[in-house]
Formats: C-alpha cells, structure tokens, sequence
C-alpha cells in the first residue's frame, strides 16, 4: 500500500457531508465501516434503518478515514445497488457509492438515497481488497506495514508473508487466509470466484496456452465448458500464484462438458460384470458428460421418486460393498428372454421356482410316506412263513423323516426373494 494519498477528489468531502444535500447520479468511493448482515449485531441501527428491509446495506467512511472505532455516521447509509446479486464487502474494503432516487421518487423528485456497487479491487484478490488507513498512521501494526509497504516498492500484487495474515479490521467474523488463490484465467473466460476457493468458470478448450489446464487435451479451441469448484486444493505454490482447477485434489467439484477429456481418477475401475463391450474409462472419455466429483455424495428426494435411465447400461461399482436397504419391496425386471445372472457374468445355473419345486417335493415325500407306512407291516416268504426283519426299522425311519420335511416345508421358500 502507498504512503500517498490516492484516490481521492476535491468533492468527496462535499458529498460526504450530512450538511448537504447530495445529488441524483454523483459516484465516488468510499470506506466500509459496518455492514448489517443481522438483528443481532446492532439492534439499534437494524431499527433505524428499517430493520429486515436494511439487510446487506452498510455504513461507510471518507477514505481518507481509518477505521479505528466502531463510530459511524448513521446518515452515510447505503443500500445493495442490485436487488438479486449482492456482494457483500468486508469492512475497511473500497466501495463504489451512487446517489440515486429512493423509494419516495413518485412524491418526491428530489428523494434521494446512497447505493453501493461493489468493492474495488484494490488488490486483484478474491479474497478481500480491504486497505488498511494510511501507512504512515501510528495506528497501523508493525507486521501489516511489512506486508503493505512492497506496493510502495512498485509490486502490483497483494503478498501476505506473515502466516497470520495482516491484522485489518475485516469485520466481526470474517477472518483473513493467506492462502486463498485467484483462479487461473484463459481468453474468453467469464470466471465468478467466492472469497474462499470457490468459483464457477465459464470456459472453453485452450489447447496452446501458455500454462496448460486439465481438460484441453483434445477437442477445438473454444469448445464450452463450465466447471463449479468449491474449495481449491494445496498446489505447493505462492498463495499469490493463481490456479487452475484440478478435479482430483479440489474439495468439490461439477465439470459440464462438451468435447472435453477430464483425467479424473474414479475410486473404482472394474467392469467385470460386462459380457460385451465396458464403458470408457472416465479419464479416458471425450465427450459431453456431467461429472460430479466430492468426498461424498447424496442423492435424496423427500416428495418423489429418484429417476436414473440410460441410454446404455447404468454401472456401478465400489470397493467395500453394494447395499440396499429398504422397508418395501425390492424388485429386479428384465425384458422378454433376457436373464438375471448372479455371482457371474458366466452364471449358468439356474435358481430354482420355489412354490413348484416345493409343491412336486411335496407330493413325492407324501407317497415315500405311504410308501413306508405300507412297509412297517412285516413281508416274509410263502408257506412257510419267514418274516422279513430287516424291512420295518428302516421303513419307520423313512417315514419319520418324510414327515418331518413335509411338516417343515414352508420354511424352505424365501421369504424376500422371489423369482418368476
């Protein structure tokens, strides 16, 4: 940060003033010193300042005013300029202000109320562009000059060395990381970044740029994609250093694709289970897809159905097991003369039809009890009679155990699955 005075006008006392009325299309910059985010945090000035309808707006300072207090003057109150995209600046960062109409225009032309853009990007950093008061302030801590004093010095980029970061005042809960990186940029990009590794880019294939990205190895130039990334990996590099996405190390991550071949490594390969041809590989498919990669995911619809068709086969796989739970039935359909194979792609036995199998077993153990039941009685040979002594013992034991399977034949069938 200079020690100079920068960014300031002649005027900007005037239209700061609370003595003056200010007019309809005056822009000019000016200092955060506190923004109502809640109820809580300044229940009286969430009252005077309409309550919930203050929400996002903010008070501000003169630039050339450091943030040493948490006085401000409740007349230098500005509403979010856009009603559907707010960003929300921290305090002690560089806002633009407009004076334009307020909700009295209809009865009062001359009705006028402060609006604020958005910070400035004092230090080309998604991360925060709050600028402490002047350097030469005896005010300013040791460690924040250091960091700061290297703008002086003719360095254009932002280069937090202490591992605590500076010690600006940037509000009551935002607390500042070094280690926060831009997001690399290509020709063309709509990029929009969060302040804390999260961003959504609007890109394309670059094949020849200077510094290469991971999804550009094959397709033409300017072929679409949007990537939505929130929380970016530890590339080893300067935090002032952009980066690049990489869909394996970033904490989340939804690539949209249309030509491109993203290298992400899946936590399971195996397609075992496919007769004919498997799927590509995911690192080895071009093409347009959708991947959604993360430590975890959830799919969960708490009204409805959740719907998954394909145009091919549906492939799942993982590493530790493949469970279903559910307090309903669970039922497996295939088309006409197609199969059902478990265990193997190159199962070949079939399951057998419970209730058939179970009704015929039944009528052969009934018989083979008749059968014995007839056998108990002792058989010899003709005249004269020589009773046969080895016949009944088996025959009753035979005829116990058939009675034994029939009477326990239910309990043979499954009670979950079935087949037809």
């Amino acid at each position: 940060m200079a020690t100079r005075e920068t960014g300031k006008s002649a005027g900007i006392a005037q239209i700061l003033s609370t003595t003056q009325q200010p007019q309809v299309g005056r822009i000019f910059a000016a200092r955060v010193s506190f923004v109502i985010l809640n109820n809580l945090d300044n229940p009286l000035v969430f009252k005077q300042k309409g309550e919930w309808s203050s929400i996002g707006g903010l008070f501000f300072n003169s630039i050339k005013t450091p943030n040493i207090t948490d006085n401000y003057d409740i007349e230098k109150f500005a509403k979010p300029l856009f009603p559907n995209n707010r960003f929300i600046p921290t305090v002690n960062e560089i806002v633009y202000i407009l004076t334009l109409p307020n909700e009295n225009i209809q009865t009062n032309v001359s009705g006028i109320e402060y609006y604020y853009f958005q910070p400035v990007n004092i230090w080309n950093s998604c991360h925060h562009n709050a600028i402490p008061n002047p350097i030469g302030n005896v005010l300013l801590p040791e460690s924040q000059k250091r960091d700061y004093e290297q703008i002086e010095s003719g360095s254009s980029a932002r280069k937090v060395t202490d591992k605590e970061g500076t010690e600006i005042n940037l509000g009551k809960t935002f607390k500042e990381r070094i280690d926060v990186k831009n997001l690399q940029p290509y020709e063309g990009d709509n990029i929009y970044e969060g302040r804390w590794g999260n961003s959504i880019r609007l890109g394309s294939t670059v094949l020849n740029s200077s510094i290469a990205n991971r999804w550009s190895s094959v397709g033409t130039d300017g072929d679409p994609i949007i990537i939505i990334r929130n929380g970016q990996h530890n590339d080893g590099k300067e935090a002032w250093i952009p980066q690049v996405e990489n869909i394996n190390e970033d904490k989340s991550s939804i690539y949209l694709t249309s030509t491109q071949k993203v290298p992400i490594k899946v936590s399971s390969t195996k397609y075992d289970s496919y007769k004919e041809q498997p799927p590509t590989k995911p690192l080895e498919y071009a093409g347009e897809q959708v991947i959604i990669n993360s430590g975890r995911l959830v799919f969960n619809s708490n009204k409805d159905h959740i719907l998954i068709s394909s145009k091919k086969s549906i492939g799942f796989g993982a590493q530790t097991g493949f469970n279903f739970d559910t307090p309903s039935d669970f039922i497996v359909n295939t088309g006409k003369g197609k199969e059902i194979l478990l265990g193997s792609k190159d199962a070949t036995e079939p399951i057998i039809l419970g209730n058939k199998f179970l009704d015929d077993f039944s009528k052969l153990l009934q018989q083979i009890i008749n059968l014995s039941t007839a056998l108990k009685t002792p058989i010899g040979t003709p005249t004269p009679f020589i009773p046969n002594s080895a016949i009944p013992v088996p025959a009753t034991t035979l005829s116990e155990t058939a009675k034994k399977l029939l009477n326990s034949i239910e309990t043979y069938k499954s009670k979950v699955t079935k087949s037809k």
